[in-house]
């Protein structure tokens, strides 16, 4: 089989993991009586994302090739998810948050390692074959946002999106890719002396560039920007499914298929990778990075304001700005740290910025995202729009004060 497309079938299987569960599990916790911690089971993404993909790097690059080591975490991730979807199916409502939250907590620990480690694989399969991998990874990994949107439609048609058949699929495609895994490539192990440590892999030797006040001050709006990142994800699906006890909008497309509408937003995130180059010869680092930001403010802003009836265009307009508010600061920002950083402090600086925004921001995020739903809910009800607009002022100010105090003395391009 060509190579190429064994990677393709890879990066397919690596998101069709994720994106059976991550934005429609809110839905099944607030059925099961656990609406309240649904913060906590997406905090614990950005925990895990702290330090567990760098342990793991660690011993990809000392022990244990790659894509061996990918097939092992989907292993133990698969067998976690399968756990949680047989204790969530054996006591249904009387399931115990701490339980379920161990059985998941585990499997996300193992699973977030392994979107760095397919990369390596494919980067490393790639260089090995003399293929350009500038050129030839963006239409592979493309397909595993495929995966994703395929995975999120096959959950939300077969009628699994409220309940622990989602773990199920999960764990099942997290099997599969373990079998794979051992057929991919080899990724030799390095006998280079000069391997990373913890401290470089977790990229704290990065924290000296605080000392420079440009990179403290981006470092940290990374991070106030990182807690929107998995806001709409715990949150979203649960509230457009709300409108079910709305008898006007019960029969309507978006409630009965939430996760689908919600699909929406995987696409724009494809197309809008592709807009990047564009926007940033146009109009520059900083003002790309601005445009996320207010993007997230209309993000949030357009779902406190639509319904799935005749305000379903606002839902659709939230879900196609998430490409840009996602997309256009995640990159522009990781190509900002390169041009900005020493060679020599390159690596370290980008994990560093990784920690900030889906580390620290996006833990900080779901749980101040968590306490404000509660704060609007009454009786297990919640006044979802009060909680949007929050979330839509909270971005308005970030970029606000980005747009004042976030000043870089040279103005970067993609040509740059």
């Amino acid at each position: 089989m060509n190579l190429k497309v064994r990677l393709a079938i890879m990066n397919f299987l690596q998101f069709a993991v994720w994106g059976a569960y991550l934005t429609c599990m809110g839905i099944y916790l607030g059925r099961i009586g656990m609406a309240s911690h649904i913060g906590a089971f997406y905090a614990m993404q950005g925990v895990v994302s702290i330090f567990m993909p760098a342990l793991m790097g660690i011993i990809a690059d000392r022990w244990v090739p790659a894509q061996k080591l990918l097939g092992i975490c989907h292993l133990f991730a698969g067998m976690s998810m399968f756990a949680a979807a047989w204790y969530g199916y054996a006591l249904g409502d009387a399931a115990q948050f701490g339980v379920l939250f161990s059985f998941y907590s585990v499997s996300v620990a193992f699973y977030m390692p392994t979107l760095a480690l397919s990369n390596s694989v494919a980067y490393s399969a790639l260089s090995r074959a003399g293929l350009d991998t500038v050129k030839d990874f963006p239409p592979i990994r493309v397909l595993g946002t495929v995966g994703f949107i395929c995975s999120m439609w096959f959950v939300d048609l077969m009628g699994y999106k409220s309940n622990e058949l989602q773990f199920v699929t999960s764990g099942i495609l997290s099997l599969v890719l373990f079998f794979y895994s051992f057929s991919l490539p080899e990724c030799p192990v390095s006998n280079n002396d000069n391997k990373k440590s913890v401290v470089d892999a977790l990229g704290l030797q990065a924290f000296s560039l605080f000392k420079q006040r440009k990179m403290a001050i981006f470092f940290i709006f990374s991070m106030l920007l990182g807690v929107s990142l998995q806001i709409t994800n715990g949150f979203a699906t649960p509230f457009i499914e709300s409108f079910a006890d709305v008898p006007e909008y019960a029969a309507s497309f978006g409630v009965k298929h939430s996760v689908i509408l919600y699909s929406i937003s995987q696409v724009s995130e494809t197309v809008c990778i592709l807009m990047i180059p564009f926007f940033m010869k146009r109009y520059g680092i900083k003002n790309v990075m601005l445009i996320a930001m207010f993007a997230w403010v209309l993000r949030f802003a357009l779902l406190g304001a639509g319904n799935p009836g005749n305000g379903v265009w606002m839902f659709v307009m939230s879900m196609i700005i998430y490409g840009v508010a996602f997309d256009f600061f995640n990159i522009s920002g990781s190509l900002f740290v390169d041009k900005s950083t020493d060679p020599q402090l390159r690596s370290s600086a980008q994990g560093l910025f990784m920690l900030m925004t889906n580390g620290l921001g996006a833990s900080i995020g779901s749980l101040g995202a968590q306490a404000v739903v509660n704060s609007n809910t009454v009786d297990g009800v919640t006044n979802w729009p009060p909680c949007w607009y929050t979330f839509a002022v909270y971005a308005l100010v970030v970029g606000v004060l980005f747009a004042i105090i976030f000043r870089p003395k040279k103005e970067l391009t993609a040509g740059a």
